[in-house]
């Protein structure tokens, strides 16, 4: 038995190497699966070489894989970091059977999908960072199972919800990380359970409440960082007294409040202190003075008063200092001089005055001077130029006065300039010798703001020269003289180009359509005249283009439509000509249109359809004549419209009551007719109202916005009745209506059905009595008749066959008013279209009396100037969902303004006819049978009309 034990236990330590090989055999194909799975939901990689050959293959050992890291004993995946490589996809469940990861670095790529819950099964994960990424859902609350989990970074990502109470529960946590994810509600007590946090991260989030004081019982706390939320409430007295190692507090952008006093004297390690845009009162704190690590000082935007504690220049280590957009009062503390490391100083914004004081230039390491919108005084030192490393000076809106120095130009590291809204002027002598000229030396410039001064030169050619990299350049309000130079095409990256507000003359350069970067181009307020050059059509990125109170002339270039990226057009009061061209309407981006005071003429095109997001439009003051397109009430988005001082005429569209964002409407001094539209009462945010001096009819609407409109918004307008307050008569009753829609009938009606009747017995004798012919005297007509008697007009509406042997008195023109003859006459140049055998030809024939029909009930003629392109007449009526809207005024109104609604069926049958007869292909034209059956149905429903008095 002895030797069988010995034997045996032999044999188990001799198998021991082997079980050993084989259970880590097992566990490494575990973990090569895991990798595998991970890499299968990878659906892109921009660097192919991650996953190509034998990398990430099981040819292969995956220790060696990109990314991977393994421990050295058993080869086990411990690290895998594939940061900054720019993968998609997702994460695969599978990490989690990498039981003995460490660390997971995936920061820096586009995965998207959920956070997978299994990863709570890494209990040896320190590290898991997944920061920039396209994360969603909520932060799993069973990642408090990774125990030994010390960095969390989830930042920037798409999660929702609020903060798991759950990440109480991870005793290890040093730094967490949980910027910019989407959350919400406050911060839960349970994170004051993690005694070794260090770095509290939650910026840029959208969370509420105040600040648990618990937080700062974390003795171990070095950084809190919660700006861009909406914290509010005060800051505990005791802030540093439970957390002397804070070094950093970052809550700028919330809506803390209270007054800064003590809380920070005991904060002797803090070096970034930043507390930018709260609602903090009082005065600056004395106590800052004391805190001798401070590197970091923002305390802008906020409501602190007082002087700037002279203290502050104890701060020796102090590198950035910011005060702006406050109520601080006085002057600049002189002793400043002493912050010798001072990098960024930003007063700006508040109520300083003074000068600046002469010894502040002794800081050579400032690179960023911001003094705007304050009340300085004085003069721009010179030796401002020996601040080598300046990038940043800002001295706006001052009351600086005196010569631009020279040699500005010396700044050789400037990126930004402004000097606008000063007192300042150009040093006198040679251009060649101009501060304008010194600045081109500074190759880094990116912003130049000049405005609003009294510089008084001329701009010279050698303004090209500034560097490429010059973005913006605002010399505008300046009284500048001269011409524009032409090297001012050389600023190829230019994005604004102001230079408003001054004596500019000559014509507008053709070298700024090389500019072709530019989004903002401002010339208005000056005396330039000449046309505006087609090269500006070349910008392509153009948004806004302000040209107006100038003296420009001729048209505005068709290729106006080229720039598709506009949406501030302004040209009013100059003495632009013409017609609007047709592709400005299909700027669909527009926003602002202002074409006031100029001699613009012609009619507005009915097809401006892509002006769906236009907001302010003013066409006043001009010569724009035919009807206002309804197509108009479909801008949902306009809430100004001035069309007043033109020539419009017809009636103000129905669709108007379609502009429910509609606040000023002006309409006045034009030749409107018809109702005031009742539809206007539905517009909710209509605040004023001018219709005066037009021909409107009828009653004025009296409820919604026009219970608030006077006597003012209807000047002029004789037939208009109504509520006595607008300064009309009140409105009578409709007793006589009969007769006076009987007189309608008769003066306008009748003569197009006479016409209807007149074409069609024509082309009937012919087909029966081809032996009748007749010619009306002074017509260019033949008509089928056997002699020369005149056709009474009681023959014509009965319709009769024979009427080419009636009477004939030999005037060539019908026995009735001046308007019949005017009809016959236009009937009469059809007829020679027509065959021997009575057939209808294919060249003129139902075509050119559809056509006549269509202008005799819109009073319109094919040859109109609104009629251009491919616009013609008969697409116009076709087009237009309302046919109503193209009637002649005078068919449908009477004296009083009412509408003569019996009438509008027969004039819908009469245009309806016309488009039919004037269909493009003949053969979809009615044969001439099937036009005489409509007209009689015509002359019956207008019988009746006339017999009810409607």
């Amino acid at each position: 038995m002895e030797r069988l034990y010995i034997f045996l236990l032999l044999a188990f330590l001799l198998m021991q190497p082997c079980i050993l090989q084989l259970s880590q055999s097992s566990n490494n194909f575990t973990d090569q699966s895991a990798l595998i799975a991970f890499k299968s939901q990878i659906t892109f990689s921009p660097n192919d070489s991650i996953f190509a050959g034998g990398n990430w293959s099981t040819t292969t050992n995956f220790c060696e894989w990109f990314g991977v890291s393994c421990s050295r004993r058993r080869q086990r995946v411990t690290a895998l970091d594939l940061s900054y490589v720019g993968l998609h996809g997702t994460i695969s469940p599978h990490i989690a059977n990498l039981s003995f990861l460490v660390s997971l670095d995936l920061k820096n790529n586009s995965f998207s999908g959920f956070l997978p819950h299994e990863i709570s099964h890494l209990h040896r994960l320190r590290k898991l960072s997944l920061k920039n990424n396209l994360l969603e859902g909520s932060i799993p609350p069973t990642i408090h199972n990774c125990l030994k989990l010390e960095i969390l970074y989830l930042s920037y990502n798409s999660f929702s919800g609020g903060i798991p109470k759950e990440l109480g529960m991870l005793p290890k946590l040093r730094d967490l990380d949980l910027n910019g994810i989407g959350l919400s509600g406050t911060i839960p007590l349970f994170l004051s359970n993690m005694s070794l946090l260090q770095i509290l991260s939650l910026e840029d989030n959208s969370l509420t409440g105040p600040l648990p004081p618990v937080i700062f019982n974390l003795s171990s706390l070095t950084i809190i960082a919660i700006t861009e939320n909406h914290f509010s409430g005060t800051l505990p007295m005791n802030l540093c007294t439970q957390c002397p190692n804070l070094q950093g507090l970052y809550i700028t952008t919330n809506e803390f409040s209270g007054k800064l006093t003590s809380q920070f004297n005991n904060c002797t390690e803090l070096s970034l202190l930043s507390l930018s845009y709260n609602k903090f009162g009082g005065s600056i704190p004395k106590g800052f003075g004391s805190l001798e690590k401070l590197e970091v000082l923002y305390l802008g935007g906020n409501n602190l008063t007082g002087n700037i504690p002279p203290i502050i220049s104890n701060l020796s280590m102090l590198q950035e200092f910011g005060i702006e957009s406050n109520n601080v009062k006085g002057g600049i503390p002189s002793d400043l001089w002493r912050l010798q490391n001072l990098k960024i100083l930003r007063l700006a914004a508040n109520d300083l005055t003074g000068t600046i004081p002469q010894n502040i230039f002794n800081i050579t390491s400032l690179e960023d001077l911001e003094l705007g919108l304050n009340k300085i005084s004085g003069h721009i030192p010179s030796y401002l130029s020996k601040f080598s490393s300046l990038f940043i000076v800002d001295f706006s809106t001052n009351f600086l006065s005196g010569h631009i120095p020279k040699n500005l130009g010396n700044l050789k590291n400037l990126k930004w300039l402004s000097l606008s809204a000063n007192q300042l002027t150009a040093e006198p002598g040679h251009q060649e010798h101009s501060f304008l000229l010194s600045l081109t030396n500074c190759r880094f410039l990116e912003a130049l703001d000049l405005s609003i001064n009294h510089l008084n030169i001329t701009i010279p050619d050698a303004i090209g020269n500034f560097s490429l990299s010059l973005k913006f350049f605002d010399a505008s309000e300046n009284q500048i003289k001269g011409q524009i130079p032409m090297g001012i095409g050389s600023l190829k990256n230019l994005y604004t180009l102001d230079l408003s507000g001054n004596s500019l003359t000559g014509n507008i350069p053709s070298t700024l359509g090389g500019l072709e970067r530019l989004q903002r181009l401002f010339l208005d307020e000056n005396l330039i005249e000449g046309s505006i050059p087609e090269q500006l059509c070349q910008l392509k990125n153009l948004g806004e283009l302000l040209l107006s109170i100038n003296s420009l002339s001729r048209s505005i270039p068709n290729c106006i439509g080229n720039l598709s990226l506009l949406q501030k057009f302004n040209m009013s009061y100059n003495a632009l000509t013409s017609s609007i061209p047709l592709n400005l309407w299909s700027l669909q981006n527009l926003l602002f249109l202002d074409l006031s005071s100029n001699f613009l003429s012609g009619s507005l095109s009915p097809s401006m359809t892509k002006l769906r997001t236009i907001v302010v439009m003013d066409l006043s003051c001009n010569q724009i004549t035919g009807n206002i397109p309804s197509i108009i009430g479909a801008f949902e988005s306009l809430s100004y419209l001035n069309m007043s001082k033109n020539s419009f005429q017809g009636n103000i569209p129905q669709s108007f009551g379609q502009l429910r964002g509609m606040e000023r409407l002006d309409l006045s001094n034009n030749n409107l007719s018809g109702a005031i539209p009742k539809s206007l009462e539905t517009l909710p945010y209509l605040k004023y109202l001018n219709l005066s001096f037009n021909k409107l009819s009828g009653e004025i609407p009296s409820t919604g916005p026009f219970a608030n409109f006077t006597a003012e918004s209807f000047l002029g307008n004789e037939a208009l009745c109504g509520n006595p307050i607008f300064g009309v008569p009140p409105c009578t009753s409709p007793t006589s209506l009969g007769s006076r829609v009987k007189q309608v009938l008769l003066k306008y009606i009748v003569p197009v059905i006479a016409s209807i009747i007149i074409f069609a017995a024509l082309v009937i004798m012919r087909r029966r009595h081809p032996q009748c012919n007749m010619q009306i005297p002074g017509l260019p007509i033949t008509l089928p008749t056997m002699d020369h008697r005149m056709i009474s007009y009681q023959e014509l509406s009965r319709g009769t066959n024979n009427f080419c042997e009636s009477n004939l008195l030999g005037t060539g023109a019908l026995n009735k008013d001046a308007t019949q003859t005017k009809t016959l006459g236009t009937l009469g140049y059809i007829a020679p279209e027509y065959g021997s055998e009575g057939r209808v030809s294919t060249k003129g024939d139902i075509y050119s009396y559809g056509i006549i029909l269509l202008e005799i009930i819109t009073r319109k003629k094919p040859t109109d100037e609104m009629f251009v392109g491919e616009l013609a007449m008969r697409q116009w009526i076709a087009s237009l969902p309302d046919r109503m809207e193209v009637v002649d005024d005078g068919l449908l109104r009477i004296e009083d303004g009412r509408d003569v609604t019996g009438m509008q069926t027969i004039l819908l049958s009469i245009l309806e006819l016309g488009l039919r007869c004037s269909e493009e292909s003949p053969d979809e034209r009615p044969d001439i049978k099937d036009v005489v059956t409509k007209v009689n149905k015509i002359k019956l429903a207008l019988h009746g009309n006339i017999s009810r008095g409607v």
